[in-house]
């Protein structure tokens, strides 16, 4: 087979990469080895179009115990001699395709990448776009995702403990489907991701390898089109209680002292462990495909090397201790081969029953190697036109707002999401902190400390929209700030940064200048950025997707026990609201929502003014001052106070400033907010502590035995407004015929 150019474009290779690739190897590549650099040098695998900016954002901080792109996963001390591990990435393609599968293999391939370091999986997190909740459509995506989120981490033991979900029509054909995976392990109980030692023993561990998933590092580095469910193939079928097996093992043979290093075969599968490994350790590899173990008879070369089935390992084994290895897969009846043996020459030479079928030098395929690396051309996007121009003093003030407050607190991306968590299991393990009383953050136990670990998903797309730079930094502020509510201190992030595509300049001014207001925040809070993933191509012949720069968080409670609610705790604690109430409407849900209005600014935001906000917050909560705290984000301040009564059936009376417009009082979404309630006793000492810290603080009324009173005026019991809240998904369904996709109503 004559390889040309030709062959270059139909693995989506350009021409320009092509002369790269023959550059590099002195020669013509076979078709095996320019399947290998289709699947490496794929956006998804070498970041070649964000590397450069990726590099900008910090890195280093000193709880940091591995930096970012060291290993599979980010790693920070949470003291008593132990370390926490997180990441997020994307699985967003294969969801639009076969939602059940795309997202549970999404799940487990975050989690492996946990374990593959040494850790347990303690938690999962996820982060979750689509189009209008009332499009069939939709519906089956939506179904499907929660499905094989809820399925896989159910049957592998790891609780789901947070998350967020959003409906806007721009994710119609490109939902997103962000998971996160935390664990825990014994500082110095790390395995790297590296082949190192001539002449050491390399096994293939886990489930048999298949066709399912070749090329999907590729299909994830393309616009979604008509004809995207032709790459079926590229979506792969995962088996939680094998990954269930593979983590033990994996953990168990670890203790053997016997394994030099361990990476899971992800994305672009052998090919891309074999290459990572050796590159990091300056070696190479001889690997004997034939002894890999396949479910499939006839398998290709090329098959081989890129099919991304899951529940797979690569090990480095020191030499003369391959027994013991063999004995604990033996033990859980798990697939373990001897495939061939780490080398010195930095080259990887793959052989099928004896024979030569691709010889590649491993440091040109990998990121930060050979891999090229791009600065894509960037403008700025045409409809920011629009968005300036918007004028707030062109809303009319709605007359009825309790009619306005409920319409929003029914709005999805408002109203109760029970309906979809309670699908997960975030109690298995009984590592989850009492759930009775709900925080903003996830709480879960760092056993086997005291420690409390805080988790948390955020970012509001439509802020990032309205002004990129403003709006990634929003997402980390707010991430922080759900940290610090529930008691803990921000440690680092972890982010998946999900944008159109990148050859589109307006896209990629959208993903510069998230990635420069990300990073400025990310200083600010001293969050090192630990890694992450890049998903770009979220594209469709409709335009892209909002940009969505995903954040997960980590924070640290040294006692779980000191950990700080949400929820009013009993009638007469007085409520404050921490910051400044604006005269803002601009990118809230009620401008959107109600008004329908796509084009305005992004919300009232000043970085030194939250940073100020959140220390005193946490000031307040250490000195156990306060008995709740909960943020203003979505639906506004009226959302957040009646969301804090929910849980113990508690109203409250609020009088509202007369200096702004009532609906940006109610309703807007000004940032820097937070609401937070207190025995009477406290009054005082919080007043003149918050006087003394010049942080601006308004006393907004208090809590009351269940009715919500606003300017004098009853706006009915708590318990109907729970019941609208928690009612709201089914009553927008109701009639539509597809209804009966969303089992759980």
């Amino acid at each position: 087979m004559e390889i040309t150019v030709s062959t270059a474009n139909e693995l989506r290779l350009t021409a320009e990469e092509f002369e790269l690739i023959k550059q590099k190897i002195g020669r013509t590549p076979n078709f095996n080895e320019l399947c290998c650099f289709s699947a490496m040098w794929s956006e998804h695998c070498s970041y070649k179009n964000s590397i450069k900016w990726l590099k900008t954002l910090p890195r280093d901080g000193e709880k940091m115990l591995v930096k970012a792109g060291e290993e599979n996963a980010g790693l920070m001390d949470i003291g008593d001699g132990y370390g926490v591990v997180f990441k997020i990435e994307s699985h967003n393609h294969p969801s639009a395709i076969e939602p059940f599968q795309g997202a549970a293999t999404g799940v487990g391939g975050i989690h492996r990448d946990i374990f593959t370091m040494g850790a347990r999986p303690i938690a999962s997190l996820n982060s979750l776009r689509f189009g209008n909740l009332t499009d069939a459509k939709t519906q089956h995506l939506l179904a499907g995702v929660v499905h094989g989120i809820g399925h896989y981490g159910n049957c592998f033991g790891v609780p789901t403990v947070g998350g967020e979900i959003y409906f806007e029509d721009c994710y119609h054909t490109n939902p997103l489907v962000n998971a996160m995976s935390v664990g825990i392990l014994k500082n110095g109980g790390t395995i790297s991701a590296t082949a190192e030692g001539k002449g050491n023993p390399i096994f293939f561990v886990g489930s048999a390898t298949g066709k399912d998933g070749i090329g999907g590092a590729s299909f994830a580095s393309a616009n979604i089109t008509a004809d995207s469910a032709e790459d079926l193939p590229a979506v792969q079928v995962g088996d939680p209680f094998q990954e269930k097996k593979l983590l033990e093992a994996c953990l168990e043979v670890i203790k053997t002292g016997a394994i030099v290093g361990m990476q899971d075969m992800g994305a672009a599968g052998i090919i891309c462990s074999t290459a990572e490994m050796s590159a990091k350790g300056n070696s190479g590899m001889r690997i004997d495909l034939d002894k890999v173990p396949m479910r499939q008879k006839n398998m290709k070369t090329w098959e081989i090397l890129l099919s991304e089935s899951q529940e797979r390992m690569l090990m480095v084994v020191q030499k003369g201790k391959e027994a013991a290895v063999l004995q604990v897969f033996e033990k859980w009846d798990l697939p373990c081969s001897e495939i061939g043996e780490v080398t010195d020459d930095g080259l990887l030479k793959f052989y099928m029953n004896g024979t030569l079928e691709a010889e590649l030098p491993a440091h040109e395929l990998v990121l930060g190697g050979g891999a090229p690396q791009y600065e894509r051309e960037y403008k700025e996007p045409e409809y920011l036109q629009k968005i300036k121009a918007f004028d707030a003093a062109s809303i009319t003030i709605p007359v009825d707002l309790k009619s306005i407050a409920e319409q929003l607190i029914q709005i999805p991306n408002i109203a109760s999401k029970r309906w979809v968590y309670t699908q997960y299991d975030s109690m298995v393990g009984a590592g989850t902190a009492s759930t009775n009383a709900p925080s903003d953050a996830a709480i879960v136990i760092a056993k086997p400390t005291n420690k409390g670990l805080a988790l948390t998903t955020d970012c509001n797309s439509r802020y990032v929209f309205a002004d990129p730079y403003k709006g990634a930094m929003i997402a980390v502020a707010e991430a922080a700030r759900n940290i610090v509510c529930s008691g803990g201190e921000p440690l680092g992030v972890t982010n998946c940064l999900n944008f159109g595509n990148p050859y589109n300049p307006e896209v990629y001014y959208q993903f510069v200048n998230a990635i420069k207001g990300m990073g400025e925040a990310c200083i600010k809070f001293n969050t090192p950025v630990t890694g992450g993933n890049v998903s770009f191509y979220n594209q469709s012949p409709d335009g892209p997707v909002y940009p969505t720069p995903t954040i997960g968080m980590v924070g640290l409670l040294d006692n779980v026990m000191d950990k700080m609610t949400m929820d009013f705790k009993q009638p007469g604690d007085v409520i404050y609201l921490i910051g400044v109430s604006r005269d803002d409407i601009n990118s809230s849900e009620y401008l959107h929502k109600i008004h329908g209005v796509e084009f305005s600014p992004a919300p009232y935001f000043d970085l030194n003014e939250e940073f100020n906000v959140q220390m005193i917050i946490e000031k307040l909560i250490k000195e156990k001052l306060i008995s709740s705290a909960h943020d203003v984000s979505e639906g506004g301040l009226f959302v957040t106070l009646t969301e804090s009564g929910f849980n113990n059936n508690l109203g409250y009376s609020l009088n509202t400033l007369k200096t702004i417009r009532k609906d940006a009082y109610l309703f807007g979404e000004a940032q820097s907010r937070i609401v937070i309630s207190a025995s009477a006793q406290h009054s005082d000492e919080i007043e003149k502590l918050l006087t003394i810290s010049t942080i601006p603080f308004e006393k907004l009324g208090t809590v009351t035995g269940g009715d919500i009173t606003i300017d004098g005026d009853n706006w009915g019991s708590i318990t109907e407004w729970k019941n609208k809240y928690d009612h709201a998904i089914g009553n927008l369904l109701a009639g539509h015929e597809s209804e009966q996709s969303l089992t759980v109503l």
